[in-house]
């Protein structure tokens, strides 16, 4: 029986405390399913297609991960479509707390035979969060330790092409 986990997220983009997740979540999974969410409560900066784009060069190096779009039904819906019995997720900070215990208690009443499983990220990547990165991004400030390079790279084009539409 193999061991089949869920990472989910918007990655709004992927960062290095996102890819931390990922890759000490792998090493605990035969498979692990990174889905890319849409979130009626955020505007995002990158499609859903660049998002996951994104996200399949950043876990090229893992075999066993697959990037899946999950925007039109329930994580635990998803999982129980493929077999995964455990959600894993990323804290940084206390303040993440509250919000994924909501998470996980909604879906433990959904879905009770699926467990979260929370990885704290390394203490470097504990402030790093897709919004700070995309704002220090939008005023040119050095987002290299924040992201992988080729994140970076499309960072500062997207904000190229917004400033040339202003």
């Amino acid at each position: 029986m193999h061991k089949v986990g869920i990472y989910s997220g918007t990655f709004d983009p992927v960062t290095n405390g996102h890819l931390d997740v990922i890759e000490r979540g792998y090493e605990l999974f035969d498979y692990l399913y990174v889905t890319v969410a849409e979130n009626i409560n955020k505007k995002t900066l990158f499609t859903l297609e660049e998002r996951v784009a994104l996200l399949k060069q950043a876990t090229a190096h893992l075999p066993r991960v697959e990037v899946r779009v999950c925007s039109d039904q329930l994580i635990v819906d998803f999982a129980k479509q493929v077999g995964a019995k455990t959600i894993l997720r990323g804290l940084r900070a206390v303040t993440d707390f509250e919000y994924e215990f909501q998470i996980a208690t909604t879906n433990k009443r959904l879905a009770p035979d699926i467990e979260t499983v929370f990885l704290m990220t390394k203490a470097e990547n504990m402030f790093l969060s897709s919004s700070t990165t995309k704002e220090v991004a939008r005023f040119g400030g050095d987002v290299s330790s924040f992201v992988p390079p080729f994140v970076q790279v499309e960072l500062e084009k997207k904000y190229q092409q917004l400033k040339k539409k202003d």
